[in-house]
């Protein structure tokens, strides 16, 4: 458990046990950061949280939560609350996809997707913000997508809410010290595409993203105080073509690929 005496800063990322929020945890501690890391699987969180230490010689909080469950979610909003304990960086990573179109999916399915990616990243945020802006300094880093950009059924609809959230709170607190950011990768080589059985052949080779350079990129953004950190050229040229495209064109076009 972080010392509460301890002068470093301390870095909370949830999803932390795989993929990016993986990479995220090593990036930070490497950095100085003490951690606070969620997931759902304890034995995983404990088995990073051994590694990290051992690396990097930071101190790492395991805090086991499924964030789709309200009184496990409570528990890590307790403890971004904690006066004695500040965070001074939450990484809202967690996240899942269902691979079916809407009509296929259990609603259930779909309402704890939303859950995740949306109630989580809203109450999270609620909880780190305020403390933060009563100190005058942090940050929050909420893992999007660039799927916010297409429109890609329930999932794209709620990573394009984390953008509109993260760029509004960006504003409203940045003032106040706070740097808010929104993170949106495409296709990466984790474990999520294979949670939801898509393979690599899903997309052509040059869109999969290395996480460690993804990651590396972001808290680049992060530090420069970009709003979106959009990694890869070929990613910031699909966001900004989207930007300009009519959505009724790309369903078109997306419609026309599933043929």
């Amino acid at each position: 458990m972080p010392d509460a005496t301890s002068t470093a800063p301390t870095a909370l990322v949830t999803g932390a046990t795989a993929g990016i929020g993986l990479s995220f945890a090593h990036q930070l501690a490497r950095r100085g950061h003490d951690l606070v890391l969620v997931a759902r699987d304890r034995a995983r969180l404990d088995e990073v949280a051994t590694e990290l230490r051992t690396t990097y010689g930071v101190e790492v909080e395991v805090l086991p939560a499924d964030l789709a469950d309200r009184e496990q979610l409570g528990r890590v909003e307790q403890r971004l609350r904690d006066p004695e304990r500040p965070v001074d960086l939450l990484v809202n990573n967690a996240g899942f996809g269902l691979k079916g179109r809407f009509l296929d999916n259990d609603i259930d399915a779909e309402t704890g997707m939303l859950e995740v990616l949306v109630t989580a990243v809203l109450r999270l945020s609620h909880a780190a913000l305020g403390p933060m802006s009563e100190r005058g300094r942090g940050g929050v880093i909420n893992v999007s997508s660039v799927a916010a950009f297409l429109p890609r059924g329930t999932y794209s609809a709620a990573k394009a809410w984390v953008n509109s959230f993260s760029e509004w709170a960006a504003n409203e607190y940045r003032d106040r010290g706070v740097r808010v950011m929104a993170l949106c990768p495409g296709f990466t080589k984790t474990e999520f595409h294979a949670r939801m059985e898509v393979g690599r052949g899903s997309a052509p080779d040059f869109l999969w993203l290395d996480a460690d350079d993804l990651v590396a990129q972001a808290l680049a953004d992060y530090d420069r105080g970009r709003v979106y950190s959009v990694p890869s050229t070929q990613y910031k040229v699909i966001t900004g073509l989207a930007r300009v495209v009519p959505n009724r064109v790309l369903q078109q076009l997306q419609a026309l690929g599933r043929r």
